[in-house]
């Protein structure tokens, strides 16, 4: 089982994990959620949602992987024993790939933005980085596709684990100092109050609660075999639950961390003449990153010039520690079932991504934003269904606990062992069925 390679410590698991969640879902997708859905109503949701929903599925692919140490086809395989489990893991593994071929593109624009901040701070104007042009979205979508590509073939510990160790720490103390920066400057009391302060009245609303389960999927990276592959890398005497538990809490903690920079920066950037609602609605998406937060930073003089470089590099860190971890599913399918050696199925992998990313590109308006809402809205929670009747019915409960207790002898007694069997089995899915089943009709 080494030659596969695993994690060489809990905080290097926990750490890469965490980075796998914590990426423009994160960083941009969450404040984006919160700013469509009326600010403290749905970081409440999303905090139930990924609590609730997400961490028990989170944990039904940490146990798979583990269990049976290999990707998402052939643990899904082994589960079943027929041609389904090697469907859904099929279905996993297009997903994944789908999601990062507009991810790199989204990444793209976020690594030209960071070198448009620096040839600012040397008084360079390079106008054509921040261009909406294909030959733009075309290159920079390669070099991140190239950066994620580099970390991949190193392998699991010297390249997945050595790199979110130092890209994870690095992120958190970016967010904490352009957190406590932005909360000095003029408005950003009026966006803590939009964060903090919920309208009651729209907590239960159908389609905030749909918008936080999609989000909480999303964050966490679930359903497309991220968390089931890096399971699969995780030393039998660790504790699943406690991982899985700290990768939830460390994912949420970025989110909100997020929210409270990025809500705040746009009342501040409305202090400063910077249109933000879109009419009673606060922009979001796109326009939020690329226009309403570089124009609040050209209108704090050089300083912005700082700030900017900071609140890039932040979103770039962010893109990479997810894109890693989305590559490395497929990648590990041709290594384990197909022999193919790592850097050439790394190399094959990332040539396949940049391919459906360019046309993508070439048909922006037509293929973005439906990519993005088969990837995310649907593919992903249906995954995520089909992962929890894997877990709940399929499975043998005995072969779980068996699992289990290779990190904790007496899990059997656990909170966590008498209430995720049923939880999994019987409530995640009518909930994920339900839920979806709103979002369509």
């Amino acid at each position: 089982m080494s030659a596969r390679g695993q994690f060489s410590s809990k905080l290097g698991f926990v750490l890469a994990a965490a980075g796998s969640a914590v990426g423009l879902g994160n960083i941009w997708g969450f404040p984006t959620k919160v700013a469509e859905n009326g600010g403290a109503a749905f970081v409440a949701m999303y905090l139930v949602m990924a609590f609730l929903l997400a961490y028990p599925v989170l944990m039904a692919e940490l146990i798979i992987g583990r269990a049976k140490r290999a990707n998402m086809i052939d643990a899904l395989k082994q589960i079943s024993g027929s041609k389904w489990g090697t469907f859904t893991g099929s279905i996993g593994a297009v997903t994944v790939i789908l999601i990062l071929a507009f991810y790199s593109i989204v990444a793209g624009w976020m690594i030209s933005y960071l070198l448009d901040s620096l040839a600012s701070v040397a008084s360079i104007e390079l106008a054509w980085l921040t261009a909406d042009s294909i030959a733009r979205n075309l290159i920079f979508m390669a070099l991140f596709l190239s950066l994620t590509c580099i970390v991949v073939i190193g392998g699991v510990s010297n390249g997945i684990e050595r790199w979110s160790v130092r890209l994870m720490p690095t992120l958190l103390i970016l967010i904490a100092c352009l957190i406590i920066y932005v909360s000095t400057l003029d408005g950003a009391i009026d966006g803590w109050k939009a964060f903090l302060i919920p309208n009651v009245s729209s907590v239960l609303d159908a389609g905030l609660m749909i918008d936080a389960m999609g989000q909480a999927f999303f964050s966490m990276s679930l359903g497309v075999g991220t968390m089931l592959v890096y399971g699969s890398y995780v030393q039998k005497h660790e504790n699943l639950p406690k991982l899985g538990a700290s990768v939830a809490l460390v994912d949420i903690g970025v989110a909100v961390l997020a929210g409270m920079l990025i809500i705040p920066a746009m009342y501040v950037a409305l202090a400063n003449g910077v249109q933000i609602f879109n009419g009673d609605e606060l922009i979001s998406g796109p326009d939020l990153i690329f226009q309403v937060l570089p124009s609040l930073f050209s209108s704090m003089g050089y300083i912005g010039t700082i700030v900017s470089f900071g609140f890039f590099a932040l979103m770039v860190i962010a893109s990479l520690t997810s894109s890693i971890s989305m590559l490395e599913v497929p990648v590990a399918y041709l290594v384990d079932s197909k022999g193919i050696k790592r850097t050439k199925a790394t190399i094959l992998l990332s040539v396949i991504v940049f391919f459906i990313s360019s046309i993508i590109v070439l048909n922006f308006e037509q293929l973005f934003g439906l990519v993005i809402t088969i990837t995310t809205e649907y593919s992903q929670p249906l995954l995520g269904l089909v992962l929890c009747i894997f877990a709940g019915w399929v499975w043998k409960r005995d072969q779980i606990l068996t699992e289990l207790k290779n990190g904790n002898e007496d899990t059997e007694s656990s909170l966590f062992w008498k209430i995720w069997p049923w939880y999994v089995k019987f409530v995640c899915p009518v909930v994920i069925a339900l839920m979806f089943y709103r979002s369509v009709i």
